[in-house]
């Protein structure tokens, strides 16, 4: 479900209702006579969701985590806060760039449209940027030739699944995070798309190396063995990023995870 087309739906239509109102009905109806039922909703819905549509829009927008791909970072449950122009301005429905702003760098926590299927929103971490050379070979990543250093926390308890997994602290850029890795899972990457620019991408039993194109972005979950990230589907295009996300609003399940992020 398109939801922005949906919101800008709603401001054409109570938009249009309101403006014929105040140009022309209004003046043809009597000072006692009541609005039409149609009127009064059009013309009272329109200012609130023309302002939910230009935060939703240009500011922020929430979205609520689906699955335990960037866990511990996030949990499924959590909702969460994008900014949506920390990346730049985009125009709503077409996600066209007009202004530029910043980049995604190393490290950011980034929503986007998923290439294989731009209606769904993926949220992932930027591993590699335009340009970079990405390897992850035996579970360790390195970028550019230089190992991404780590270092061993706690296991990590997965309470609805009872089962650990290895724990570990990253850098990433100026990023500081936590990432998971399962023992028992293979290094090798199955069952990988033929997506666009995978001739830039090696495969072997021991991982994949890509080098990232221009205008695209490479993305991986924290929870690296439970995640289908760019090393499966490949590249993030440019224009098919949505914003980076930066707050925790509410967890129904947690509330002690309002406000917690990285």
């Amino acid at each position: 479900m398109n939801f922005a087309l949906i919101l800008f739906v709603l401001v054409l239509v109570t938009g249009l209702v309101w403006l014929v109102d105040a140009v022309w009905l209004k003046k043809r109806r009597g000072k006692t006579d009541t609005d039409p039922w149609w009127v009064e909703y059009g013309a009272s819905f329109f200012p609130v969701i023309l302002l939910v549509f230009i935060l939703r829009s240009f500011i922020v927008e929430p979205f609520q985590i689906p699955s335990g791909s960037m866990i511990p970072t996030l949990l499924v449950g959590d909702f969460i806060l994008v900014n949506k122009y920390t990346y730049g301005v985009r125009l709503p429905v077409i996600n066209k760039k007009v202004i530029d702003v910043n980049t995604p760098q190393r490290g950011d926590v980034m929503v986007f449209r998923y290439p294989e299927h731009p209606s769904l929103d993926y949220i992932k971490r930027v591993v590699g940027l335009p340009g970079d050379t990405v390897t992850y070979l035996n579970k360790r990543l390195t970028i550019n030739g230089k190992e991404v250093k780590v270092e061993a926390q706690d296991d990590y308890l997965h309470p609805e699944r009872l089962y650990y997994s290895s724990q570990f602290r990253e850098q990433l850029g100026e990023v500081e995070h936590s990432m998971l890795n399962d023992v028992d899972a293979p290094a090798y990457i199955p069952d990988s798309s033929n997506f666009p620019g995978k001739e830039n991408c090696q495969y072997n039993t021991a991982g994949v190396t890509c080098t990232v194109p221009d205008g695209h972005y490479f993305v991986m979950g924290d929870n690296r063995d439970n995640s289908r990230d760019s090393r499966f589907w490949g590249f993030v295009p440019e224009e098919n990023i949505v914003g980076k996300a930066f707050f925790i609003w509410l967890n129904l399940s947690q509330p002690s995870r309002i406000g917690a992020f990285q």
